[in-house]
């Protein structure tokens, strides 16, 4: 790499960096470029959205009840401020049809994959899977219309070449002169796609799924990581939640619990998922602006539905880590459950409590729950009728408490003071796509 290059990229990049969001987590120089990317807000039609927009990297204040989070969600603030359940697009007026997932601990989805063995889809990115990799996923919110609905690829390049800093960072790290590409705005729909746009392009997903990749994402500082280690202990209440999640309410089938082994032999940490996918039987979400048609997951995918004759995938969609998850409300796929103790209500009681007409009902979650948006494929197997009391609840929301980075700030714990590095910092990843 040019020496020159990489001085003047590392100057012109430094201001974008968050001092207080890196907090020790270091970034190299392409995952320097990924976090500007990912926060600029120029990338998108109207110059108002950034992948930041909807996957914040700060902690944010939830007013309901008011609190100040202990750490980054990656989800989008306005819905943990307002409990709404999709994000606002570049365009006014425009929203998404899904609740935007957390970007924590993407990067250890595998790659979207058939599970022979187990007979079930595996892996990928978005709520259907559809992206294999975080770099393809990166690339889908800058030309979807309800998101950053920048018009197509070249427009988009188009964009960073307006910024000094990007034109040295692609130079430097990739050996991309951007000044050589033809403004989009000069010539529009009226020619073909120059040369060096489609590269670009993929160098801005390949800088954005590396930041992805860092520690600022994966970070392994929740209680329950100290705990693991042997550095604390769980509270009484917090430790029946731990029985009940591994035991009663079969949780830790889908939200695997237990550490694994890393690629050189140590103990690698739980990630609190399976990667799979399931029907658990949501009820639809009438807040959603414009009421869309409650979405067919997995197998409203065309490649998916096409080797799916019987519709076993239909209504399915992605077991999401469970890390940080105190964090994340509204919850769902569709967003349609305000608080976490609410979730966890319906999982015990889904199949029980009765029935009420949709989630504006005065009695949703006290008197019954509306049937299920997707009526096929429910999994009635794991969850619905769990027979769990309140206290036992109560006992598995504290233990999902204990999942919530940045312990050493926020948990006034002698046994894991201030500064106290992650019990698996040194731990080998294994192969992150």
């Amino acid at each position: 790499m040019n020496k020159i290059f990489l001085v003047a990229f590392v100057n012109l990049l430094v201001c974008s960096v968050d001092i207080a969001f890196a907090n020790n987590l270091s970034l190299n120089h392409e995952q320097e470029l990924g976090k500007a990317l990912f926060q600029d807000r120029n990338l998108s039609w109207n110059r108002n959205q950034s992948c930041a927009s909807c996957h914040g990297l700060r902690p944010v204040r939830s007013n309901n009840p008011p609190v100040d989070m202990p750490a980054a969600a990656f989800v989008d603030p306005d819905n943990v401020i307002d409990k709404s359940a999709v994000s606002g697009g570049s365009i006014p007026g425009t929203t998404g049809f899904l609740n935007a997932p957390s970007v924590g601990y993407a990067a250890f989805s595998p790659f979207f994959h058939w599970d022979g063995d187990e007979g079930l889809y595996v892996g990928g990115q978005f709520w259907n899977g559809r992206a294999r990799t975080l770099a393809e996923q990166a690339k889908a919110p800058f030309l979807n219309p309800v998101e950053m609905a920048m018009p197509n690829e070249w427009a988009v390049v188009s964009r960073l070449k307006e910024s000094r800093k990007y034109v040295v960072a692609f130079k430097a790290l990739y050996g991309l002169d951007l000044n050589r590409i033809p403004p989009f705005k000069k010539f529009g729909f009226k020619r073909v796609t120059p040369p060096g746009v489609l590269e670009a392009y993929e160098k801005i997903a390949q800088a954005i799924s590396a930041f992805e990749k860092s520690r600022s994402f994966n970070r392994f500082t929740a209680k329950f990581d100290y705990y693991l280690a042997g550095k604390t202990w769980l509270t009484d209440l917090e430790q029946e939640g731990l029985t009940l999640f591994e035991g009663k309410a079969q949780c830790s089938a889908c939200h695997v619990s237990e550490p694994t082994i890393a690629p050189d032999g140590s103990e690698f940490p739980p990630l609190l998922t399976d990667f799979t996918f399931d029907n658990i039987g949501l009820p639809r979400n009438f807040n959603i602006p414009n009421q869309p048609e409650p979405d067919l997951g997995l197998g409203g995918r065309p490649d998916v539905a096409e080797r799916d004759p019987d519709g076993d995938q239909v209504g399915k969609h992605k077991v999401m880590s469970l890390r940080n998850i105190e964090l994340t409300p509204p919850y769902g796929h569709n967003g349609v459950f305000a608080t976490l103790e609410q979730i966890v209500h319906f999982y015990n009681t889904r199949d029980t409590l009765g029935q009420v007409k949709d989630n504006n009902a005065p009695g949703f979650g006290i008197a019954g729950w509306p049937v299920p948006e997707i009526s096929q494929n429910v999994n009635t197997d794991e969850l619905g009728d769990l027979g769990l009391t309140p206290q036992e609840e109560t006992a598995i929301v504290a233990f999902l408490k204990t999942l919530t980075d940045g312990y050493p700030d926020w948990g006034n714990d002698p046994n894991v003071p201030k500064g106290s590095p992650s019990p698996y910092l040194d731990t080998p990843f294994p192969p992150m796509p």
